[in-house]
């Protein structure tokens, strides 16, 4: 068998193969509600027909402005739980296990008229510049949090995943290029953060496993290096995270320090977060080839791997990828050509 296809258990969530389809938002025209339409339907079940171990559901946010844009996905209204529970019933039934990513982009909203972030800023990625949240503020955003978690756990999800990667509102307050504020949030980089988790916790049932996707890196000059997120993830560990997913990059345009552009560019920092904290990890990052993703599983440098541009191009790139390595990845029954 190959090492993609064994079996991963965290907590009381069992995986059929080590294959994620990590959230990649779709910007549907007609989600402006902030609802699933019938394109995320099809999108993610799809996937799942398709031999995907774990899906996760694209960046839903915690409020209308904390949206990238208009056309995402929201879980601020019980009126949101309906349209998941759909998507994630029927996801299930092809063995898939199924997670919604709850965010909130911050300064990052490009179509709210007043974006919110830890402090005031000069406009970046929307055209308005961001208001700092008071105190207040900032712990009432972590009930909207607590709520998103509640409703997609009412929608039926096996984990949920919060987004601290990117530069958006997690990210934003972890990171002293954008956390510019002299209170407890300003003090402690991570206790934004670890309040969420701990909320998050709250309304999950104890044996759901909590991921978290953050970046390992900034490529902005002055940005954080792994060191720093090593701190920050120590302490979202010990607040309740069980996988972390692991990214890079956040604001602004990269410095002296530049991405990647080649294949598994990004897991050796998975690799290192893995180790030096003893918990499971997720590498992304341009892991498009069977053999890489099987390597990487192989050698312990991830427990899990999540394939992006390939499972869109390909929603039955598991299957494919499983074929390519020697195991008999079974077809759906209707694909199976069973009596023909």
């Amino acid at each position: 068998m190959a090492h993609l296809n064994e079996p991963f258990v965290v907590k009381g969530m069992e995986l059929k193969n080590r294959i994620v389809m990590p959230p990649m938002c779709q910007f549907s025209v007609l989600a402006k509600d902030g609802t699933p339409n019938e394109w995320h339907y099809v999108h993610y079940v799809s996937r799942a027909a398709g031999g995907t171990g774990l899906i996760i559901i694209e960046m839903t946010d915690v409020e209308p402005d904390g949206r990238i844009t208009d056309y995402d996905l929201g879980i601020w209204s019980d009126a949101h739980v309906p349209a998941f529970a759909r998507i994630v019933k029927e996801a299930q039934k092809y063995g898939a296990k199924v997670g919604i990513q709850i965010g909130h982009a911050g300064r990052k909203a490009q179509h709210a008229l007043t974006p919110v972030a830890p402090s005031d800023l000069p406009p970046l990625d929307s055209p308005h510049p961001a208001r700092a949240l008071t105190l207040e503020e900032t712990k009432a955003m972590v009930k909207k949090f607590r709520d998103g978690v509640r409703r997609a756990v009412e929608a039926g999800v096996d984990t949920v995943e919060l987004h601290g990667a990117h530069g958006y509102l997690i990210h934003q307050f972890h990171s002293r290029l954008t956390n510019r504020r002299e209170d407890e949030y300003g003090q402690d980089l991570a206790r934004f953060g670890v309040e969420v988790i701990r909320a998050a916790r709250e309304v999950m049932p104890v044996d759901m496993p909590l991921l978290m996707r953050v970046s390992a890196i900034e490529y902005a000059d002055g940005g954080y290096d792994l060191g720093h997120i090593l701190e920050i993830c120590a302490k979202y560990r010990d607040a309740g995270v069980d996988v972390f997913h692991i990214s890079t990059g956040g604001e602004g345009l990269p410095g002296k320090r530049k991405p990647g552009n080649y294949p598994g560019y990004q897991v050796p920092f998975a690799r290192e977060i893995k180790h030096a904290l003893g918990v499971p990890v997720i590498a992304v990052g341009l892991i498009d080839e069977p053999k890489l993703a099987e390597t990487v599983v192989a050698s312990g440098d991830a427990d899990l791997v999540a394939v992006g541009r390939a499972m869109l191009q390909d929603p039955y790139w598991a299957m494919h990828a499983l074929r390519d390595l020697g195991d008999q990845a079974e077809l759906i029954r209707p694909y199976a050509g069973e009596g023909w």
